[in-house]
Formats: C-alpha cells, structure tokens, sequence
C-alpha cells in the first residue's frame, strides 16, 4: 500500500502543469481585436461584442494585444466581456485554444 502511495505521489509531482495564465481583453471572434468601431452593434464594446455573440454566433474570445485565443468556457467569459481580464487554463497551441481553468478580472 505504501508503495502505491508513494508511486501515485512522485508521478503527480513529476506531471508537468500545463495551466498557464493569460491576461487580455474579452471580446468577440468577429472583431477579435477589441475594436468594434467597424461592427458598432451597440454604444459600447461590451454591448457590441455582446450583440456578436447573441446575434451573429460568434464566440467570445480572448485577445492579449497580440494574439487572440478561442475559450472553452463561453458562460464564464460572458460575465467579463470587454473587460481585462486573466485566464488561467491550457492552451492547445496549434488551435490557439484556451480550454479554461478560471476567469477573474485582472489585478
């Protein structure tokens, strides 16, 4: 038993974590990079990127002032659209995919 104790431990410790943390802007898949000067759905980005999503199936979506990643979580997003935020969860790279751990505003 202890053997199975200790082996279920070092193999959990040896894992590598693939969490990693992201911080950007909650916006929309059809103007990803947080302007929505073009779209203009609404008076504000949040309602604009909103609108999108409600309306034209896009999907909310992480932009870091680079690189714009798809979120597994739609619900948790939806709760910080528009704003900055960190995304804690693991990226599939080659699909440039968050699949989410958490959300919280960022600090």
């Amino acid at each position: 038993m202890t053997r199975v104790v200790f082996a279920l431990l070092l193999a959990a410790t040896l894992a590598p974590s693939s969490a990693r943390s992201f911080t950007g802007t909650i916006t929309d898949s059809v103007c990803d990079r947080g302007d929505h000067a073009g779209m203009r759905m609404g008076p504000t980005d949040a309602e604009c990127a909103t609108a999108c999503a409600e309306e034209h199936d896009a999907a909310l979506v992480l932009y870091d002032g680079k690189d714009v990643y798809a979120l597994s979580d739609q619900p948790a997003a939806r709760k910080f659209v528009a704003r900055k935020v960190t995304v804690v969860g693991a990226l599939d790279a080659k699909a440039k995919k968050i699949t989410v751990t958490s959300i919280v505003p960022a600090k």
